[in-house]
């Protein structure tokens, strides 16, 4: 069994485009999005990904995680049963510390949404704070990308 301990947070600014090392576009849709797991599928540049997460503990930091790669064929297929709608961003990477933040900036119905996450070793675990980070959403449901395909942000009020 494989734990994914990650806190989340919006940001202030755009300088960490600045900052990134790489960036990638990436398309997902859920296959599953009830409270108590998801079952994601992706596609990263030339790749393609299925994902189940579990429900996040108490504090939303901690959670299982399962992921395989498949072909980018075999997820386009998926993402054809997927749930209402589809989730596409721009991921960028950058490095602070010993940590790497991805930052996810929607597009399409998010378009505007910016969040970045870090992922941990355990959940109190120290890490530079760098100036664009906004924030703290990590528990939030709202932020969690499942459940902005069905609520997108353009219909936030």
């Amino acid at each position: 069994m494989s734990l994914e301990i990650e806190r989340k947070f919006l940001v202030k600014n755009d300088n960490y485009k600045n900052e990134s090392f790489h960036k990638t576009y990436i398309k997902q849709g859920y296959l599953n999005s009830d409270e108590h797991r998801v079952v994601r599928v992706r596609i990263t540049d030339k790749n393609g990904f299925i994902t189940i997460k579990g429900k996040s503990n108490a504090a939303g930091t901690t959670r299982f995680e399962w992921e395989k790669s498949i072909t980018p064929i075999e997820a386009n297929q998926l993402l054809l049963l997927s749930e209402p709608t589809l989730i596409e961003k721009t991921r960028y990477y950058i490095k602070k510390g010993q940590h790497v933040y991805e930052v996810d900036e929607f597009l399409g119905e998010n378009l505007g949404l910016a969040i970045a996450e870090i992922e941990l070793n355990s959940e109190n675990e120290n890490f530079e704070k760098p100036d664009w980070l906004g924030e703290e959403v990590t528990g939030d449901l709202k932020y969690y990308n499942s459940k902005i395909s069905k609520h997108p942000f353009k219909n936030w009020s």
